[in-house]
């Protein structure tokens, strides 16, 4: 049994989306970020940086035996690599197309990922709107999108096969219209999120949020809570 701190966000749906794909089981502990249960001691135990999701397994497996105390992981990108090479699946074997897949998750947790979100911040969240920063991150989230169309051009997925590169880009790619970015613009990107969107475990994967949408805060309630950290709130 997986047990999956998750609220429905891209980074939450990055791991639906796996746990939906190969059918592990799981069950989903709501961390309301809106209101602040990231900053509740049980879960920085288990995620120190305050950030969903994170995961306990309760079924680890070493050196190919199950058994064994619990392991928990936080970060999206490694909690995806854990549970690809906990099963076997979603990441090739050989090291050429495990390196490729390593190259497109990493290039979603460090380019993809955080340009979409401060997209998202100053154009959705931020009180003070910044037509400068607002087009720097427009701008350069359509940058990756093209650096993605590109990729796409001559496979069906990110690495050739679908997998854990494309289950860590595409809930960022969801949010294109907020992102200011057109799919038109992008035919083999569009292509790809339509076939992935189509998917019945996609499907799942998102339903599983639809649940908490009705606890979701308006920005003005929730910005005092996610934007205004510091050293201090760690160190608190």
């Amino acid at each position: 049994m997986i047990d999956l701190y998750y609220w429905p966000t891209p980074n939450g749906h990055k791991i639906t989306l796996f746990l939906e794909e190969t059918g592990l089981p799981y069950q989903i502990i709501p961390i309301n970020i809106g209101l602040g249960d990231q900053f509740k001691p049980e879960f920085l135990q288990i995620a120190p940086n305050n950030r969903i999701p994170a995961i306990v397994d309760r079924s680890p497996t070493e050196g190919g035996v199950d058994g064994g105390d619990p392991v928990s992981v936080f970060e999206s990108g490694a909690i995806l690599l854990y549970l690809a090479d906990k099963i076997g699946q979603l990441i090739p074997s050989d090291l050429r197309g495990r390196t490729t897949v390593l190259q497109w998750l990493f290039w979603q947790m460090g380019g993809l990922g955080p340009m979409a979100g401060q997209n998202h911040h100053f154009s959705a969240y931020a009180a003070e709107k910044i037509p400068y920063a607002i087009d720097r991150y427009v701008n350069e989230t359509g940058r990756l999108y093209a650096v993605l169309d590109k990729q796409l051009g001559d496979r069906e997925f990110i690495a050739g096969d679908y997998s854990i590169a494309d289950m860590a880009a595409y809930p960022w790619i969801v949010p294109y219209e907020r992102q200011g970015q057109n799919l038109d613009n992008f035919p083999n990107l569009k292509r790809w999120f339509t076939t992935i969107a189509s998917r019945p475990a996609t499907l799942r994967a998102y339903a599983k949020g639809d649940e908490f949408k009705n606890q979701q805060l308006s920005p003005d309630q929730t910005r005092s809570v996610l934007f205004n950290q510091s050293a201090n709130t760690v160190k608190r």
